[in-house]
């Protein structure tokens, strides 16, 4: 494993860490996050990384993977960071302006995916397609809004809240479900279409 990598995983968990603090101000929660965010995110992120680097010796493609879902996993701390932010300011955890909430975070999550996965998960470091390459992975990812932010609205709003919940909550239920749902076509894409050597 490069230092490159064990920086990145933690800048990652780092990351994760500082948009966690809004998600668990905007859902009610005050905790000392001094201790979550210089230690424990950010062992925990390199530690996962560290396990499919010692799986990817044999299968280069796992390695990659974690690579991936780290950046996966950053990307859904400024996803979700982000929805809580807008939730927090604006009072409003539902209805189209959720939707419309949840479409904004998606997209700053997205630029910010465009970096690490070009530079750090996939190693494509050269510049000279890089106009064609961020349409590619514009377009890749536009399919992920609308199956990332389609799923998450259908929890919100179709299914509505449950289980006594607060709408915040749900919210980030939503949010979760509608992350977890474009994980897969993501890789996929950016590893065959975007990405591909």
């Amino acid at each position: 494993m490069k230092r490159s990598d064990i920086i990145s995983a933690l800048v990652i968990g780092e990351i994760v860490a500082v948009f966690l603090i809004f998600v668990l101000k905007n859902l009610g929660y005050f905790f000392n996050s001094l201790w979550l965010s210089l230690v424990v995110l950010p062992i925990l992120a390199l530690l996962a990384l560290y396990i499919t680097y010692l799986l990817g010796r044999k299968f280069p493609a796992i390695f990659q993977f974690g690579k991936f879902a780290s950046v996966g996993l950053a990307n859904f701390g400024v996803d979700l960071g982000i929805l809580n932010i807008l939730m927090l300011i604006s009072g409003t955890a539902g209805g189209v302006a959720y939707s419309f909430f949840k479409g904004i975070s998606f997209i700053v999550a997205t630029i910010h995916s465009y970096f690490w996965n070009k530079f750090w998960t996939f190693r494509k470091t050269e510049t000279k397609e890089m106009g064609k390459e961020s349409l590619q992975f514009f377009v890749v990812s536009l399919i992920g809004l609308v199956i990332n932010v389609g799923v998450a609205s259908l929890v919100v709003n179709l299914i509505g809240v449950q289980w006594g919940l607060s709408a915040a909550i749900w919210g980030s239920l939503g949010a979760v479900a509608g992350s977890i749902s474009g994980l897969a076509w993501n890789f996929l894409g950016y590893k065959f279409i975007v990405f591909k050597k």
